[in-house]
């Protein structure tokens, strides 16, 4: 049966992936953290689904992971790296631990499982790898500084993986959010407007992501590319992060 693994997979876009995937027919294997009882409800709610536990900022557990799982899995067809740490740091002095960790589990954990899952997994008509990065990496600003300097990192990574990892039949992408879900305090006020300052004024849906990642994992796009689902966001200037542009009261 054709196999796909959410990283980050039990919560908010992540399991909206692996609900959309799951009702397509795919058997999706969510990794989770720490989220096990989120992630083993959600997978008896999909028609053929597992779980699987690792600590993202252990790298050789992680690749032992993807090894274990390519030995068991026939029709391995899609890694999706979407689990991120997402804590703010300044740009005038970045804070040294959330840097390392952030780091770790937003780009040297995943490229490190990209490359064993393009050794290691077997599959019918080719592999995917789908790396989450950000709008933001086109419409820079200084904050979440460790953040976005981890999904530079990755984006980076994509066009290397594409030009040197895999076979003629792998493709390695990149998919783009913008504003999607409420993130750290933010009030339902600043959430309606944050999410609204995009090109076309609108709020993008987790189900808008949902199914890029499955057309992505379907589809022919050549690889290397990226995929921007952000209703334009990444087409503005935005001076900070849409967080902090509500609480200044900026409008869409």
């Amino acid at each position: 049966m054709r196999t796909v693994v959410i990283t980050g997979g039990a919560k908010r876009i992540g399991a909206e992936l692996a609900r959309r995937f799951g009702a397509d027919g795919w058997h999706v294997v969510i990794h989770y953290g720490q989220s096990r009882d989120a992630a083993e409800a959600l997978a008896a709610s999909l028609p053929s689904a597992e779980t699987v536990s690792c600590d993202l900022r252990d790298g050789d557990a992680s690749v032992a992971m993807v090894e274990n799982l390519a030995a068991r899995l026939s029709d391995w067809r899609v890694l999706v790296n979407s689990a991120a740490v997402f804590d703010p740091d300044d740009v005038r002095q970045l804070d040294p631990q959330v840097a390392h960790d952030t780091m770790q589990v937003n780009a040297l954990t995943p490229v490190r499982m990209a490359q064993a899952f393009l050794r290691h997994a077997q599959a019918s008509g080719g592999r995917r790898v789908i790396q989450f990065t950000d709008q933001k990496l086109a419409n820079i600003n200084p904050d979440f500084f460790s953040y976005t300097m981890s999904k530079g990192a990755v984006a980076a990574a994509v066009r290397m993986l594409a030009m040197g990892a895999g076979t003629a039949q792998d493709r390695i992408y990149a998919l783009a959010p913008g504003a999607i879900l409420a993130s750290h305090d933010q009030t339902d006020d600043e959430i309606e407007v944050s999410h609204r300052l995009n090109l076309l004024k609108r709020k993008t849906g987790a189900d808008e992501i949902a199914d890029a990642c499955l057309w992505l994992a379907e589809g022919w796009l050549a690889s290397g590319e990226t995929v921007y689902v952000d209703s334009g966001q990444h087409l503005l200037h935005q001076p900070r992060d849409v967080i902090y542009l509500a609480r200044a009261g900026v409008d869409p």
